[in-house]
């Protein structure tokens, strides 16, 4: 194209693989590391619920659950829908990338803004709701809260998602204006400290969590680092594409005049 802009197709097909490549390797990360915690979560659930029941109705629910879901039908399905989780995931990574760089040649500086952007997008979507919101692990929570909880959670995640806009807006106008690096960097930090506070404005879990202490921490601990790695493989895959989209370019000859960017 004239103005050295990328087509969004492209960019959509490299969202895809690049999020199916994630939601796989979050997938079996999560499988191989997390579901050792989940079975015991589970193992200690049912005894809680054997000791508030008789053990004959516990056992014919817990019978009940085996047959409607194993758990190898579980774990197939953790994969499955990690990887379709990771499909949505690139598409939104893609679209999102052509809004930032809408201004500017989309196929410059490949590697660094797909770092940055999964950087912003784990902070924003994982990290920060994270943070207010805890997971925890299966059997936790009654079930009558379940639709505030899952209120409570979306607005955790849209505060989180305004709040990375925000901090690039503060970051991309400060830049445009000629401050310092120095003041750039305080701006930010004090726009993610306000993200932080209004977060924490939110209602607490409702539910008490009766689980032992080291058992909820690695269990928490492992289930945002299955973020981490999405985010991680799906922004250095993305970025990786993109720098061999861009060799193919100049190899054919179409080397676009260099954009200066804030990112």
């Amino acid at each position: 194209m004239a103005d050295g802009h990328v087509p969004v197709l492209p960019l959509l097909r490299r969202g895809l693989a690049a999020g199916g490549l994630a939601g796989l390797a979050a997938g079996l990360f999560s499988l191989l590391l997390a579901e050792p915690l989940m079975d015991r979560a589970i193992r200690l659930e049912e005894r809680r619920q054997e000791g508030e029941h008789s053990h004959a109705a516990a056992a014919a629910a817990v019978k009940h659950h085996e047959e409607l879901f194993s758990r190898d039908t579980q774990h197939f399905g953790l994969v499955v829908t990690a990887v379709v989780v990771g499909l949505a995931l690139g598409v939104f990574f893609a679209v999102a990338h052509a809004l930032v760089h809408r201004r500017s040649d989309a196929s410059a500086r490949p590697w660094p803004r797909a770092i940055a952007l999964a950087a912003a997008g784990f902070a924003g979507l994982s990290l920060l709701p994270g943070l207010r919101y805890p997971a925890n692990p299966p059997g936790v929570g009654d079930a009558g809260t379940v639709g505030d909880r899952q209120l409570m959670w979306v607005a955790a995640v849209v505060i989180g998602a305004l709040g990375m806009v925000l901090a690039w807006q503060v970051h991309t106008r400060l830049t445009a204006a000629g401050r310092a690096p120095a003041v750039r960097q305080t701006a930010v930090a004090g726009t993610l400290v306000a993200v932080l506070l209004a977060l924490f404005a939110l209602p607490g879990n409702p539910d008490p969590v009766p689980v032992e202490g080291t058992l909820l921490w690695d269990f928490r601990m492992l289930s945002l680092a299955s973020h981490a790695v999405m985010w991680a493989v799906l922004g250095a895959t993305f970025g990786a594409l993109g720098l061999r989209a861009l060799r193919e370019r100049r190899a054919a000859g179409h080397r676009p005049d260099p954009v200066p960017s804030a990112v």
